[in-house]
C-alpha cells in the first residue's frame, strides 16, 4: 500500500496516541514490530501517520502495550477505521491544510469551549464581521481567497454540539469594520445565546480576576477526554495541542475564566446594552 503524502491532523493524532502507548509500555519500535509480526518500518510508518492500521492490528497492539482502557481503545479504532469524506474535502488544495484539519476536528467533537479576548469567535461571526477580519490580513488575500474563507467559515457554523464561549468586552467593543457591522454582530450573538446548545458569557472590563487567564483558546472535546484537543491561533494557521499535561492546564484555565465571567442572563443583558449604544 502506498504511503500517505499528507496525513490529516486526525490521522496524526492516532499515530501519536499509538506511539505514546508503546512508549508507556517501555517498548521500542523493533520490539513492537516483533510482537505484531511485522517489520520495524511498518511500526514507524504507522506512528508517523504515513500508513493506516486495521482494527485487528490496533487491538493487538493495545493488548501488547497492556492498555486496558476499552473506551479509549474503541475511540482509537473509530479513528483508524473512519472513512468519512466530510464537507471540508471540497476545499482541499484550495485552502491551507489547517482550515481542513480544524473542520474535521470540529466535526468529530463532543463539545467546544472558547475563550475570546480580541475577536468574536469564528463560529459566532456574521459574514460581515468575518469579511472584515479576513480582509485585514497581510499579505492581502485575493478576491477568490477571501470568498473561499468566508464560505468555509459559514459552513463551519452549523453548530450542533454543546458550545460554550466566554467573550471579553474588548472583543465585543472592537470595531473590526464599522458601527453597522458591529451592531449586526452583537445582534447575532443575542440570537445565538437563545439556542439551547449555546452558552455565552461575558467578561466586562471592570470585572476582577482575569489576569491569569487572559489568552484566546478553543477547547475541543474528543470522544474520550484523553483525545481532547486545544486549538491556539498562530501566524500561519492553527496549532493543535494534545499532551495530557497541557490539556489539564487548559481545562483549568477555562474554569478560571468561566468563574470570573457574568452568568448567561447577565451576559445577554450586557450585550444588549452594548448594542443599544451603537
Amino acid at each position: 500500500m502506498a504511503l500517505r503524502r499528507e496525513p490529516t491532523a486526525r490521522q496524526m493524532r492516532l499515530a501519536v496516541e499509538l506511539r505514546r502507548l508503546r512508549e508507556a509500555a517501555g517498548l521500542n519500535a523493533r520490539q513492537a514490530a516483533a510482537l505484531l509480526g511485522v517489520s520495524p518500518a511498518q511500526i514507524t510508518h504507522i506512528e508517523s501517520a504515513l500508513a493506516g492500521v486495521s482494527e485487528k492490528r490496533l487491538r493487538r497492539l493495545a493488548s501488547h502495550y497492556a492498555c486496558t482502557d476499552e473506551e479509549f481503545i474503541d475511540a482509537l479504532v473509530s479513528m483508524a477505521t473512519d472513512r468519512t469524506r466530510g464537507w471540508w474535502e471540497e476545499y482541499r488544495g484550495l485552502l491551507p491544510t489547517s482550515f481542513l484539519d480544524l473542520s474535521e476536528l470540529e466535526y468529530h467533537a463532543r463539545f467546544q469551549r472558547h475563550v475570546a479576548v480580541l475577536y468574536v469567535p469564528g463560529l459566532l461571526q456574521t459574514e460581515g464581521y468575518a469579511r472584515a477580519v479576513f480582509s485585514a490580513r497581510l499579505p492581502e488575500l485575493t478576491h477568490d481567497e477571501l470568498e473561499l474563507r468566508i464560505r468555509h467559515r459559514k459552513a463551519r457554523q452549523e453548530i450542533a454540539i454543546p458550545y460554550e464561549a466566554v467573550i471579553h468586552e474588548a472583543a465585543l467593543r472592537i470595531r473590526v469594520s464599522d458601527r453597522v457591522t458591529s451592531k449586526a454582530q452583537l445582534t447575532r450573538l443575542l440570537e445565538l445565546s437563545e439556542a439551547d446548545h449555546i452558552t455565552l458569557r461575558v467578561i466586562p472590563f471592570d470585572l476582577d480576576g482575569f489576569a491569569r487567564a487572559s489568552s484566546t483558546m478553543t477547547y475541543v472535546g474528543g470522544p474520550v477526554s484523553k483525545l481532547d484537543t486545544v486549538v491556539r491561533d498562530a501566524p500561519h494557521g492553527s496549532v493543535l495541542i494534545d499532551s495530557e499535561a497541557q490539556l489539564h492546564m487548559y481545562r483549568t484555565r477555562f474554569r478560571m475564566v468561566e468563574a470570573v465571567s457574568l452568568e448567561p442572563v447577565q451576559s445577554r443583558d450586557f450585550i444588549h446594552r452594548l448594542a443599544k449604544e451603537l
